[in-house]
């Protein structure tokens, strides 16, 4: 039986890409179906098969039943930023910026992180490729080095995952030019600010972009992709995957190589063994920032970390206020779960350290807060008897030094996705870590 695999039109910052096929037009694996418009990326058919609809935000593909790992090659280019455009590689683990823009830069005294922090808990792709062939992130970092004219690059990665820093080190054990850091588990340890800070010491301003401290950061998935792209060439027409939670055979997670983008996050959650009963929340992408989203029509794009199947949402059917992070969710994502709570929502408050830039809410500080009493203060005086938080590891060790104590009962979005996976709760920090 054909499958049909969607592609939508915005798997990057700026604009959507403009569908460049027709309705039944025959599409071969690798070829290019759509156009950047502005800050954009082009996108690539992972599958060979006929187009069978073409919509304002998506392409369908009707997939033969018999299909290869071969793929159309990207032209080949002398310039490697040039090659990352043509590849339509974005960064694979955020919004989706157009790595082509960032390969622009020159800053010849200047650095190239490679951002394997892989920050969200529950996901554990990154880490598995890692693991397994090193190389392949360290090549793409040489790459970009080369196309900016670093001279040094880093490898930015949480010191509990000794497998893969190991790995590393041993890939790495007579380079002079790139040096791994390991880093604090800590959430936001992988924002672009907060990774500067823990590496060099400096805080950039919310409005400053990681080149005022001359580096460029990419995504160590980004990077395999450039290393695809240049040595095979290569358009990015496959995601690695974590797909976990909720699932038959457990809560432990299953890591996915290579999925053609456009597959369905049903079809990967049944080989990942299916979903165990009544569930709550499918969340597309990591527990922080991830957003919920319907089963029949969630689909692997470049950006997609992993797909959550959570427990069901407990219930409080009272008053709640919310309290909103630049790091985590918005407040709309934080409606969305009270909502789901049966939870009526009487005020909502800013953590302090939020200012806005171009209208996005952004930390002043990733990671270090300077606490949230006036906003606890707030909430508890609009009649709020529980409190939703979306705070980073540092925020929420804030509110839990006072919301207890003045007897309010503190709920983060995370918990129904860590207590389905049994991974600690997000409340006060380890000595260590405060």
């Amino acid at each position: 039986m054909s499958t049909t695999y969607k592609f939508p039109l915005k798997m990057h910052v700026g604009a959507p890409s403009t569908a460049i096929v027709k309705e039944g037009q025959i599409i071969k694996r690798g070829e290019c179906i759509a156009n950047p418009e502005g800050c954009g990326a082009k996108i690539h058919s992972s599958v060979t098969g006929k187009v069978s609809k073409i919509t304002e935000n998506e392409i369908f593909i009707l997939a033969d039943d018999n299909q290869s790992m071969e793929y159309i090659k990207i032209k080949k280019c002398l310039k490697i930023e040039d090659t990352a455009y043509e590849a339509g590689i974005v960064g694979a683990g955020g919004a989706g910026f157009p790595t082509h823009i960032k390969l622009k830069s020159q800053i010849p005294d200047g650095y190239v992180i490679a951002n394997c922090v892989e920050c969200e808990p529950a996901l554990h792709h990154n880490m598995k490729v890692l693991e397994n062939n090193p190389q392949i992130v360290i090549k793409g970092l040489r790459y970009a080095m080369s196309a900016i004219g670093a001279q040094k690059g880093y490898i930015a990665i949480k010191a509990k995952n000794k497998n893969a820093i190991a790995s590393l080190k041993k890939a790495l054990s007579t380079a002079l030019d790139i040096e791994v850091k390991e880093l604090r588990d800590m959430y936001p340890m992988g924002e672009e600010r907060a990774m500067i800070h823990e590496i060099f010491g400096t805080w950039l301003n919310p409005d400053q972009l990681p080149l005022e401290a001359k580096c460029v950061v990419l995504n160590g998935e980004t990077l395999e992709n450039l290393t695809n792209a240049i040595e095979e060439g290569k358009p990015v027409i496959d995601k690695d995957v974590t797909i976990v939670g909720k699932l038959k055979g457990g809560n432990g997670s299953h890591v996915f190589l290579q999925v053609p983008v456009g597959t369905s996050v049903k079809e990967l959650i049944e080989k990942a063994g299916g979903i165990d009963g009544a569930y709550g929340e499918i969340i597309i992408g990591g527990p922080y920032t991830g957003k919920s989203e319907d089963i029949e029509s969630a689909v692997v794009t470049k950006t997609s970390g992993g797909a959550i199947v959570t427990i069901p949402l407990p219930k409080y059917e009272g008053p709640i206020g919310v309290l909103v992070c630049a790091c985590a969710a918005d407040e709309a994502r934080l409606r969305d779960v009270a909502e789901k709570m049966h939870s009526k929502v009487v005020g909502v408050a800013n953590c302090k350290n939020i200012v806005k830039v171009r209208g996005l809410n952004k930390c002043l500080t990733p990671g270090h807060c300077p606490g949230q009493a006036e906003a606890i203060l707030y909430l508890k005086k609009q009649g709020s008897k529980r409190i939703l938080i979306a705070n980073c590891s540092d925020c929420s060790n804030t509110v839990m030094c006072i919301a207890p104590k003045m007897g309010i009962p503190v709920y983060h979005h995370t918990d129904h996705v860590f207590r389905t996976i049994d991974y600690p709760l997000t409340r006060r920090l380890p000595m260590e870590e405060k």
